[in-house]
């Protein structure tokens, strides 16, 4: 309860510093949502323009961005100062963190209060509810208790994503890169059904890159096409579990990767 009264106490100073500066607080806020302008876009195109997309109806395809935009918006706000830590580690900033009194993953995530989470979150749940209302699906607890285990499960899936690359950038400095290549994946095929896609790239977002465990396959498992995902249905069913144990492992290899950081220098 310490630690967690601690890291409270140090986001409310960090979210304090953000508004000493009025105008850049809210200008992060936009640059938050206006960066997610492409998915604004494409639902838009998709609800306006065509009726469906790969045997779903727009009304469910709709369900895909909105249920990753929301993991995506989580991430930012709760786990996302992963995506930097290759920076940190090259500035020296990590060795800095070793010898504090306190994890080092923590610090990290204290480092700063993500402001651009605020716009993400509106965005996401402005689309989630557009979803939500045009879904003829019966919304009973069950059914909202597994969106809602969903979202959190896409959140550590893709928490365990970046603290995978970023375990590997306290190895080497360079996979920071790889970073922005991942980021770049996400947004890119993460708003839609994975069927419509090549079988070799559907494949590779599936079992070499899990980015249909995210919000695809959940999505699938909702609108009743779990059965239509090239996997198991008990495996799609599982996408929130398997997010949470992604995560897990992933904070094992990064506390690996820590004990043998020789520093940006070697």
């Amino acid at each position: 309860m310490k630690a967690v009264r601690i890291a409270w106490r140090v986001t409310c100073l960090n979210f304090r510093a953000q508004l000493e500066y009025r105008a850049e607080f809210l200008l992060m806020i936009a640059i938050g949502a206006v960066w997610q302008v492409s998915v604004i876009v494409f639902a838009t195109v998709l609800l306006t323009r065509f009726t469906g997309m790969g045997g779903w109806d727009s009304s469910e395809v709709l369900l895909i961005p909105a249920t990753r935009m929301l993991a995506h918006g989580l991430f930012v706000l709760v786990l996302g100062r992963m995506h930097f830590v290759g920076r940190q580690i090259q500035e020296g900033r990590i060795d800095i963190y070793l010898v504090r009194p306190m994890p080092v993953h923590r610090q990290v995530q204290l480092a700063y209060f993500p402001t651009n989470a605020i716009g993400d979150l509106t965005v996401a749940a402005g689309l989630m509810a557009g979803a939500l209302s045009r879904s003829g699906l019966d919304w009973s607890a069950g059914r909202i208790a597994y969106l809602v285990a969903a979202v959190v499960g896409g959140m550590l899936l893709e928490a365990a994503l970046f603290t995978a690359v970023a375990a590997a950038a306290l190895r080497f400095p360079a996979a920071d890169y790889w970073s922005n290549w991942l980021e770049e994946l996400l947004g890119t095929f993460g708003s839609y059904p994975l069927n419509v896609l090549p079988r070799a790239v559907s494949g590779f977002l599936t079992y070499g890159l899990p980015l249909a465990f995210v919000a695809y396959f959940p999505a699938a498992v909702l609108t009743g096409h779990g059965h239509d995902t090239g996997v198991p249905y008990w495996l799609a069913a599982l996408s929130p579990l398997l997010g949470a144990l992604a995560y897990l492992g992933s904070r094992l290899l990064w506390r690996w990767s820590l004990g043998h950081y020789a520093g940006v220098n070697g």
